[in-house]
């Protein structure tokens, strides 16, 4: 009779802390080894954590919404049958003060950054009446937070924390953190950053982000439910503001005609099908035309750091996936290196395994190119909105027949029914011009009416 400890795994290098967001087996439960025990969300990824060993589920030692360090003890499993499944009161929660702590910092942990406007987001707010020696003091304090030990834990924070931190003119040792030894979070940097909008100290976020002057956050009223964004709703939400706040948005529209497209996937596909397994869409056609087109348009492949462009060489491909509980990019990596059948195993297979919470942190970083297909769901055309650390994202529409005028070999036009699609392009004009970004869309609609049959 042995128990097996069940830790909060480490889900990329950068990853210090995971939400248990789901417990997939209650205590008394048999598990199989590699059987999905339990759902965790990240900063990067919601996935589901296998058992290590077969057995019974003993005891839950980490609750629904807690947030807690990697290696943290999450459960134990009895390897035998029939074992004690101490530890139900804490799985339960019923009336003890661990469970009830539990019920607290679920509803906490699950709630959006800006879901309590009224409580004291950060300890680097300053009131706007002190006087202007308060920020030199808030300086030296976090100066000397900073030689602590304590200090030194707390800036040991994420890369993207330093990053956002480095744009905003934040001293992380400043903040007080809710992460492991004071660690600084994520949601800790948005939260200091609604508060200074509201103070006046951060010159970078926008008076409504936290209900600024004439600008009130709503409350709910009799008869409305309201409830805790999910954790990936909650993220989502801090990315979507973050990344419009920090791109100057620009979005060109272009009538792409995939006729040919069309007719080279009805004439190959039920090959292609039966020797690859794999359904044939017109995806991997897409983007195989915008990695081609990538290389000879590298503004669109690029980066900004707020003083240099930073013009990527692979060419990493972010591929925007609807799932039931929000939306994830999973990236196909090296695109440029891929065939239209590497392409389409590759796409499938990160949506399938997104759609399963199957995601490791590593494939949903590092895009330098995103694509969304909206047109799935029927709508004709859109402004998507770049992600952080890239230059464009591009929206594929409906691809729908239309009607539309052709000129003949003998220069009389006519009408025919073409199968067409609007695609969009939003870049960000501080690196990209609207000239290099249309000059970026024009080869690729040429590349797609021109595709060769021998591609497949």
């Amino acid at each position: 009779m042995a128990r097996i400890d069940v830790v909060m795994p480490q889900m990329g290098e950068s990853i210090a802390e995971g939400t248990l967001s789901k417990w997939l087996k209650k205590v008394g439960d048999a598990v199989k080894r590699d059987e999905p025990l339990f759902e965790i969300s990240t900063d990067k990824v919601d996935a589901e954590i296998p058992a290590p060993t077969a057995g019974v589920l003993a005891e839950i030692v980490v609750s629904e919404g807690q947030t807690v360090a990697v290696q943290t003890i999450v459960a134990r499993i009895e390897t035998e049958k029939g074992a004690s499944v101490g530890g139900a009161a804490v799985a339960s929660g019923g009336g003890s003060a661990a469970g009830n702590g539990a019920k607290a910092e679920k509803a906490t942990a699950g709630a959006p950054p800006k879901s309590q406007p009224n409580a004291p987001a950060a300890a680097a707010s300053h009131p706007t009446a002190a006087p202007a020696t308060a920020a030199s003091l808030a300086v030296a304090a976090a100066s000397a937070a900073a030689s602590t030990l304590e200090g030194r834990l707390r800036t040991r924070s994420s890369p993207l924390v330093r990053k956002i931190a480095a744009e905003h003119g934040i001293e992380i040792a400043a903040l007080s953190g809710s992460g492991l030894a004071g660690r600084v979070t994520k949601r800790d940097i948005m939260q200091a950053l609604e508060s200074g909008a509201r103070g006046g100290t951060a010159p970078n976020a926008p008076a409504f982000a936290a209900g600024g002057a004439g600008y009130p956050l709503p409350s709910g009223w009799e008869g409305d439910v309201v409830e805790p964004m999910s954790k990936i709703r909650a993220l989502t939400s801090e990315h979507m503001v973050n990344a419009r706040r920090h791109a100057a948005h620009v979005t060109s529209f272009f009538e792409v005609d995939l006729t040919r497209v069309a007719r080279i996937r009805a004439k190959q596909r039920a090959a292609f099908e039966a020797q690859n397994g794999e359904k044939l869409t017109f995806l991997p056609f897409v983007i195989k035309a915008v990695t081609d087109c990538l290389k000879k348009h590298p503004m669109l492949n690029a980066a900004h750091d707020g003083r240099n462009v930073i013009y990527r060489k692979q060419y990493n491909i972010g591929v925007a996936v609807a799932v039931d509980w929000g939306l994830i990019v999973p990236v196909v990596k090296g695109a440029d290196n891929l065939s239209i059948s590497g392409l389409t195993r590759s796409v499938n297979d990160l949506a399938a395994r997104a759609r399963a919470k199957k995601l490791q942190p590593a494939e949903v970083q590092n895009a330098t190119f995103t694509i969304t297909n909206p047109g799935v769901f029927g709508s004709l055309m859109g402004t998507p909105i770049i992600p952080l650390g890239t230059a464009a994202i591009m929206g594929l529409g409906a691809i729908e027949k239309r009607a539309k005028v052709v000129t003949g070999a003998d220069g009389e036009d006519t009408i025919a029914i073409r199968t067409c699609a609007y695609f969009s392009i939003s870049f960000d004009h501080r690196i990209v011009d609207g000239a290099d970004a249309d000059r970026f869309m024009a080869d690729v609609k040429k590349t797609l009416e021109s595709f060769p049959e021998t591609a497949l």
